[in-house]
């Protein structure tokens, strides 16, 4: 069992930065790649990015190449989103998820993630 809280969402401009963090509880930590989702309202949850155990390989949605960073620190038990370059497009829940596979070809599907954290919430203003 994994255990992941959120932190960092809140209201930015359009333009600003974000870092969301996500606190893992349980089970060893550097044992799952991490993914973020997001979903806005009326829509479905959609991938974001994605990190293996080892942080040696990150994964992203097309829409945030180039603006959004994946990390972890395995000593933390964190896994973290740097958003720069943030749009109002951006603004949803946004969900730390964890999977205890090493790598997964679709890696874009919520359903093949074990553990989810509770969301927190970004919203960007135009």
């Amino acid at each position: 069992q994994v255990q992941l809280v959120e932190s960092g969402g809140g209201l930015v401009q359009a333009g600003g930065s974000l870092r969301l963090s996500c606190a893992a509880s349980g089970r060893t930590f550097s044992g799952y790649s991490m993914g973020w989702f997001r979903q806005a309202p009326g829509k479905e949850r959609e991938f974001v990015a994605r990190i293996s155990r080892s942080g040696g390989s990150t994964i992203y949605v097309d829409s945030v190449k180039g603006r959004f960073t994946i990390s972890r620190d395995n000593a933390k038990n964190t896994v973290y989103l740097q958003m720069n370059s943030l749009k109002p497009e951006d603004k949803a829940v946004y969900y730390c998820t964890a999977d205890q596979r090493a790598a997964s070809t679709r890696y874009y599907d919520a359903s093949v993630y074990e553990y989810w954290g509770q969301g927190t919430q970004v919203t960007v203003s135009s």
